[in-house]
Formats: structure tokens, C-alpha cells, sequence
């Protein structure tokens, strides 16, 4: 993906001329730092940036990488011992409200606003990465690997002539890539082809985690649904009419998925597109990157699109990424070096370096420029997204809310039982359970 390695080099040389002193001083003696995140691509791209961190400081930057499965859990372990082994950590989204009520976070608050590092990043990504409780303008991470669900898809079948006459005779619009999720579903159930190994469209169904949630929030969202009203109430606003529509709708795009996708989440999504059963699947960008590779034979003719819209026209993706934050139980000396490299991350030139090493900036001048938006067949969709992503619930209790979801979706899509309305309404029910024991509505 990095293209220009001398304009690079010499970055990371102005950086070491402008920051090199100022940083090592405030570090007060620390040497080393170590950053906790999953194991994937952009734990890499961040290690290359703790490379240059090194360069313009002397202060070593090891990013530590725990496979995804286990992240949580392990997490969760270090937490209970108010662990120091790492100074700062890349969190999901959803878990802030327990990072911030459990006293595991640093608060940013200061550090964010008082030098407008606050007013760099995209307001979604500073509300759903960084701010708790929602609206505050309490700060508890820096907007660091911006994500969300997108979607790649088959150009050759696309804008093949004899493929365009047949969809249009049939559904009467042309083949083009869906503006609505009526339109996607249309093409998706054109293409799906048993016969030829061909199917429409592959989504998430994994029980494990929140796969299967991230998949359906996309529509979910976009037929107008949310998690809560504004008083956080559940019941009749996760079950109501739009909400099943949304349900309806996903599972019968399950229909048109290949075989064998019952647990499926980001590797087969690729998977079934460079193998050839899939014309569209949707994905987290930051799983793109594969298919802009040599391991996919169609990446010539890999086209990408944005979520489309629900049919009120309301346009919303799943939020996926990361922020970063402090670790609470380190001691003020480290609190204050890991300080200074998020104001090194944070800064404009970096986050130019961050992108161009893969990483998803969430920087608002990074995002604009027209390096970003041509660096990759994708970042274009991606800059696009970013304005319109919404998250699940990141309170503390995000996990008792997560696993009904889980739950009930993947019976009713996957297992087929019962009706999305039968399931949205047992979903509301348990969500409600936990909210009023929690205290959260009365």
C-alpha cells in the first residue's frame, strides 16, 4: 500500500528535527512504551509508527497484539488486577462506559480539548470512540483506527452487457450499484445461482462476539431503528414495524449467501468473494486491504459502495474501529509519556503517515485530501462512511445487551426459528431486564 517510501522517510526526518527534543523531555526518563491491541493488520501499521516514534524520540514503542477471539477476556483479566503491563491500550468503541465507570481510562478531557486535538477528528468518530457518557464532553479516547461496514463487489458482473439487459427485463431498473437495501436485495437474488456456484451476497452471521449485530445494525439503522428512545427505553422501539422489516429483510439476504455461512464473519467474507461464490459482501474496511491484493483474481475488476439507504432514505453504517487510551494504573510518569505520543499520533503529518501506511485516520484534513481519497479503490467509500456510522450501546452493561442480541439474531436468521418480530420482541424484552436492574431507566 505505501508507495512513496522517500516522502515517508523524510516525514519521519522533519518530525524527528521538530518533535525529537520536546518529546524525550517530557517522558521524564521512560524509554519505553508498550501499546495493547488485536492481532491484526493495523496492530502492524502501528508498530510502524511506533518505529518512527523511536526514531524521533529514542523512546521505544512495542505494540502488543492479542488474537481478537481473546482480547476482551484478556482484557477484562488485566483490568480485575488493575494491571500495568502496558501503558496504553486500543480499545472497541463499545467498551468506554465500563473503560470509564470502572476507573479503567484516563480521562482526555484536558488533553483532548485544551490544544483542539478534539476538533481534528470526525464528531462521530470523537462521540463513539472517545466520549462518555454520551453528550458529556468527557473525553476518554483519541479517535485512532476509524471502521466501519462497507462493501465490495463484482465490476465484471456488474457491467456486463448481457447481465444488464437481463437484470433490467426483470426488475425493471438498471443493474448499478444498489442506492437502496430494496435494490441490493433485487441484485443479490438475480445473481444467486446455485447451479454455477454464483450467490448474490454474503453477510455476517457469526454468534461469537458481535458479528452478527454489526451485520444487521447496517440496516437496522437505516430503516430508521435505534437501540433506545431518548429516555432509553427498549420496548417498542428495538421491535417496532421498521425494526422487523430490518430483520426481514437481512435474513433473506442470508438466503442468497453460499452454503456453509453459518458462523461466518470478516475472513469469509473475503473468502467467498475471491473464490468466486459471492458478487457483493459486505465487510469492515479495514478487511479490504486483502482484496487489494494479489490473493484476489478479480481485484482489477473490485469495484466498492457505501451502505445504501432504508426506504425513508435514512443512511447509516455499523461502526467498527477503535480509540485509544491511557491505562489508569500506570504511574504519572508513564501516564505523562503515553501523553506525549498520542500528542505525536494526533498530529496532522502523522496521521498522513498513519494513513499512508494502511491505517484508518480519522483525522478530518486527512480524510478530505485527495491523497487519501485515491491511495486505495476504497478509502473514497470509506471517507463517505465515516459521516454517517452509529454504534451499538457502550455503557458498562454493553455485554448483557450484546449477548441476547447475539442471540436472537442469529436463531432467527441463521437457525430460523420463529418470526423477526417473535425474536425483536424477546430481544426488547431481555434488554429492558437488564436496563432496569442496571438502573439505567426505571
Amino acid at each position: 500500500m505505501l508507495k512513496k517510501k522517500g516522502f515517508l522517510f523524510m516525514l519521519v526526518a522533519l518530525l524527528v528535527a521538530s518533535l525529537g527534543g520536546a518529546a524525550t523531555a517530557s517522558a521524564q526518563g521512560v524509554t519505553e512504551l508498550t501499546i495493547w491491541w488485536a492481532q491484526w493488520d493495523p496492530a502492524n501499521y502501528l508498530q510502524q509508527i511506533g518505529n518512527d516514534y523511536e526514531a524521533a524520540t529514542g523512546i521505544k514503542v512495542n505494540v502488543v497484539q492479542t488474537p481478537w477471539g481473546d482480547f476482551y477476556t484478556r482484557v477484562g483479566t488485566e483490568w480485575a488486577a488493575k494491571g500495568t503491563s502496558y501503558d496504553l491500550i486500543v480499545g472497541d468503541s463499545q467498551w468506554v462506559g465500563q473503560g470509564v465507570t470502572q476507573g479503567h481510562y484516563v480521562d482526555l478531557t484536558e488533553f483532548m480539548t485544551s490544544g483542539g486535538i478534539d476538533k481534528t477528528v470526525t464528531p462521530a468518530t470523537l462521540q463513539y470512540y472517545g466520549e462518555y457518557p454520551a453528550g458529556s464532553g468527557k473525553y476518554y479516547a483519541y479517535p485512532t483506527e476509524g471502521d466501519a461496514n462497507g462493501w465490495a463487489y463484482r465490476k465484471d458482473l456488474f457491467e456486463n452487457p448481457d447481465e444488464m439487459a437481463a437484470f433490467e427485463a426483470k426488475y425493471g431498473y438498471p443493474l448499478a450499484v444498489p442506492e437502496t437495501w430494496v435494490q441490493l436485495r433485487d441484485i443479490a437474488e438475480f445473481f444467486t445461482r446455485p447451479d454455477d456456484g454464483l450467490y448474490g451476497v454474503n453477510v455476517y452471521t457469526q454468534k461469537d462476539y458481535d458479528a452478527i449485530t454489526m451485520g444487521f445494525e447496517n440496516a437496522f439503522f437505516s430503516y430508521g431503528c435505534n437501540w433506545q428512545d431518548d429516555t432509553n427505553n427498549v420496548l417498542g422501539v428495538v421491535n417496532a414495524e421498521p425494526c422487523v422489516q430490518a430483520l426481514d429483510l437481512y435474513k433473506e439476504l442470508y438466503s442468497f449467501a453460499p452454503p456453509g455461512n453459518t458462523n461466518s464473519f470478516f475472513q469469509e467474507m473475503n473468502d467467498s468473494f475471491t473464490n468466486g461464490q459471492a458478487a457483493m459482501i459486505m465487510n469492515y474496511f479495514a478487511f479490504f486491504p486483502a482484496l487489494d491484493s494479489d490473493n484476489n483474481p478479480f481485484r482489477e475488476s473490485t469495484g466498492y459502495f457505501v451502505m445504501p439507504k432504508g426506504p425513508d432514505g435514512q443512511q447509516f453504517a455499523a461502526l467498527g474501529g477503535q480509540g485509544m487510551s491511557v491505562n489508569a494504573y500506570v504511574d504519572d510518569t508513564r501516564k505523562q509519556a503515553a501523553l506525549d505520543f498520542l500528542q505525536w499520533f494526533s498530529q496532522e503529518d502523522t496521521q498522513a503517515t498513519w494513513a499512508a501506511y494502511g491505517g484508518y485516520t480519522c483525522n478530518i484534513n486527512v480524510l478530505e485530501s485527495d491523497t487519501f481519497l485515491n491511495q486505495t479503490p476504497y478509502n473514497a467509500a470509506f471517507a463517505q462512511t465515516m459521516t454517517f456510522v452509529k454504534d451499538f450501546w457502550n455503557i458498562p452493561e454493553f455485554g448483557q445487551l450484546l449477548e441476547p442480541t447475539q442471540r436472537y439474531l442469529h436463531a432467527f436468521i441463521v437457525g430460523g426459528e420463529g418470526t423477526a418480530q417473535e425474536a425483536l420482541d424477546g430481544m426488547s424484552e431481555e434488554h429492558d431486564a437488564v436496563l432496569v436492574d442496571a438502573g439505567v431507566i426505571q
